[in-house]
């Protein structure tokens, strides 16, 4: 594997995690939103990841028996979850239907903050490997003098 591929690979995982992390913030901050300009309330979402190549055309046919599975990770999309709203009695609330019941988003902020913390931390092991791969790259620079 190139230093270049190394990279993609890392900079793929940044990526995504920076989308699960936005995802997430946007969940946390909408766990109590009764209305949206789409009508009803908030609908959690999660990111939809699949592992994808992170080579070009020309470079599949180079490839060597060594790295012939490298994988990155790619966005296919950000879906709601269809989970069932919870039904709180709150009668004075103003979106309360006629029988006192409003309707609230099922996000569990402990499973949010538990999948904010993962996003987090693998984020973290991204720049790590990118900065271990910048580190080679020089080390190999300096061999070459």
């Amino acid at each position: 594997m190139d230093f270049m591929t190394a990279f993609d690979i890392s900079a793929s995982g940044l990526s995504a995690d920076r989308t699960r992390v936005n995802t997430i913030a946007m969940n946390l901050a909408n766990a109590k939103t009764t209305r949206t300009p789409q009508g009803g309330p908030y609908r959690r979402r999660t990111v939809v990841q699949v592992a994808t190549d992170v080579d070009d055309p020309f470079s599949v046919q180079m490839r060597s028996a060594l790295d012939r599975e490298l994988k990155g990770v790619r966005i296919m999309g950000v879906t709601q979850d269809m989970r069932p709203l919870k039904q709180v009695y709150e009668p004075g609330h103003p979106d309360a239907n006629t029988d006192g019941y409003v309707f609230y988003p099922d996000i569990n902020v402990v499973e949010e903050m538990a999948n904010l913390m993962s996003a987090q931390r693998n984020y973290e092991a991204n720049i790590t490997t990118a900065e271990a791969i910048k580190g080679m790259y020089t080390k190999a620079l300096e061999i070459g003098r």
